[in-house]
């Protein structure tokens, strides 16, 4: 009995959330605050302009540029597990339901994709996400560790400014051992082996 009141709170609170959202950025009628200087509005793409973007394509055409974007949603929302745990995780379809069992979205292009969100809800079928970024299986990367050191925007040290991708590419390679060295040398942080590798 208390998953259904967990969705149903959950889902309430994203509607007043977004209610919110929708009332400061003016579509209500309601005067709108003065806009942030990071803020822009994402560009109107359908998953079929895809091929021409950076990175996988998905099997659902996911915009960080609308959710972290235009609507400020934390990374930390989503990746829930990423502050107390070595992985950062894929949102679990509940997390996304949550907002998506009321948002059906804003024109033709983002109701297609909501859909197949809804219908993979539906059928209890989970989405194979195509993973971009990884580390080779010998590294021990704790991500909890990481972003209690610099912060809840340490997750752009490595993965570039998602907030600004319609879809999702590797900007810097995290795989290389390289980019970790340099990344420690510029904090003072050690460099011994058996800290990373295991």
């Amino acid at each position: 009995m208390r998953k259904p009141v967990l969705i149903t709170l959950g889902a309430g609170a994203a509607a007043i959330g977004l209610a919110a959202l929708a009332i400061t950025s003016g579509r209500t009628g309601a005067q709108a605050p003065k806009s942030v200087a990071d803020s822009l509005k994402a560009p109107v793409l359908a998953a079929g302009d895809t091929s021409a973007l950076r990175g996988p394509r998905q099997p659902i055409f996911f915009r960080h540029d609308i959710h972290a974007g235009q609507f400020k949603i934390q990374c930390q929302y989503c990746h829930y597990s990423v502050a107390v745990s070595s992985e950062p995780g894929i949102p679990s379809m509940q997390t996304c339901m949550g907002c998506h069992n009321v948002i059906a979205g804003t024109d033709s292009s983002h109701k297609v994709e909501i859909k197949k969100l809804r219908d993979a809800s539906s059928q209890k079928k989970p989405i194979e996400w195509t993973r971009v970024h990884f580390v080779a299986r010998h590294v021990h990367f704790p991500h909890m560790r990481h972003i209690q050191v610099l912060g809840p925007n340490a997750c752009q040290t490595c993965h570039g400014d998602v907030a600004r991708m319609p879809q999702v590419y590797k900007v810097n390679n995290v795989n290389n051992m390289g980019f970790c060295i340099t990344c420690h040398e510029q904090r003072g942080v050690t460099r011994d082996c058996a800290v990373c590798h295991y």
